[in-house]
């Protein structure tokens, strides 16, 4: 039997995660099957992602019942219920995550979106979240905002996994590289073990191209030169950002003082492309899957791309080809008047 698409991205240093957790995935053994039949090798979460799937089910209506009878307040049953699914999920991936050495069979659970410009709220949020899972394979989602650098060096630091979410620029992704080799080199200091501590960078790619493409369509409207390029570059940009940000992977990774962390046992901090499944019906259903496969990265879909990846991929080594193409985009952004890093950070600031 041929390998699912899906599965065969570990050979190109692809690993596939789901963008999605549920109970019903947990009790029906489908979560289990997508993992031994998909290959798949980690999940991630987020409030609205378990908002959805408390309310699409019955699968929480017992619980819920039960907690309220015990008296626990509407956040506190809800901080419960997902608790316990990360725990289950983590408890599903654990043993991929001893074979692989702690390199994959993440569950990611992320802290409140109230605290993302609250440092010392995020930290001990985080905190407390990772000691109340108390498993290894997890990984506790912090924002990429001013006050999310901070606290994300301070985690590294104490030896917690983070996932840092909610990426949109190239500018920022340096930013959190910088907190990265920080946070390793505090740790390091305080005689941590570096070879436990995981991190992923998620760029939020379909995003990306919504906000831009609606700014290049106002241009294309106007006509001219202008309009010409930007009727070009129309559904471009994401997939441009995440090449020209595999580049600045490369260069971190083979920097002296990465390197000098490598022989203490850290590993690199991967990127994940993340918010992959695609917003215009006019893109291909895995629009963000099929360029961006490439060794040492995270792809993480919603089941339904993942569903489509299955039927459709066709996984080749792509992310590295014509970086060159991809600044050219970037830059032709600049060219025609539109300020990049001030779209991504309406991004952020809305998120």
């Amino acid at each position: 039997m041929t390998e699912s698409p899906v599965k065969e991205l570990q050979r190109f240093g692809q690993s596939p995660w789901l963008d999605f957790l549920g109970r019903d995935l947990l009790r029906s053994g489908e979560l289990a099957a997508l993992q031994e039949k998909w290959g798949l090798r980690g999940v991630t979460s987020n409030p609205a992602i378990f908002e959805r799937a408390i309310d699409r089910g019955d699968d929480y209506g017992e619980a819920i019942e039960r907690l309220a009878r015990e008296g626990r307040s509407a956040p506190e049953i809800y901080e419960r219920l997902v608790l316990e699914d990360v725990g289950a999920a983590a408890d599903l991936f654990r043993p991929l995550y001893e074979e692989t050495g702690g390199e994959d069979g993440f569950v990611s659970l992320e802290v409140s979106p109230r605290l993302a410009d609250d440092v010392e709220g995020t930290c001990v949020e985080a905190r407390r979240l990772w000691a109340a899972l108390a498993r290894p394979n997890v990984m506790i989602k912090v924002p990429a905002t001013d006050a999310g650098l901070q606290a994300i060096r301070r985690l590294l630091a104490d030896g917690l996994n983070v996932n840092v979410t909610l990426l949109f620029s190239l500018g920022r992704y340096r930013e959190v590289a910088e907190a990265y080799l920080a946070g390793l080199e505090a740790a390091a200091a305080s005689g941590r073990n570096l070879s436990t501590i995981a991190s992923v960078a998620s760029f939020f790619l379909s995003r990306i191209d919504t906000i831009v493409d609606d700014a290049l369509e106002a241009l294309v409207e106007r006509k001219g030169q202008a309009g010409a390029v930007a009727a070009g570059l129309r559904g471009e940009v994401a997939i441009a950002s995440a090449r020209c940000a595999y580049g600045i992977f490369e260069e971190i990774t083979g920097s002296d003082r990465f390197r000098r962390l490598a022989a203490a046992g850290a590993r690199p901090q991967r990127l994940l492309w993340a918010s992959t499944g695609t917003k215009n019906p006019k893109y291909s259903d895995i629009k963000y899957v099929e360029p961006l496969v490439g060794p040492r990265t995270v792809n993480t879909m919603p089941l339904a791309t993942l569903a489509a990846y299955h039927e459709q991929g066709r996984p080749a080594d792509r992310l590295r080809q014509d970086p060159e193409g991809a600044a050219r985009v970037l830059a032709a952004v600049t060219e025609v008047s539109l300020d990049l890093d001030a779209l991504t950070r309406r991004l952020l600031e809305g998120a």
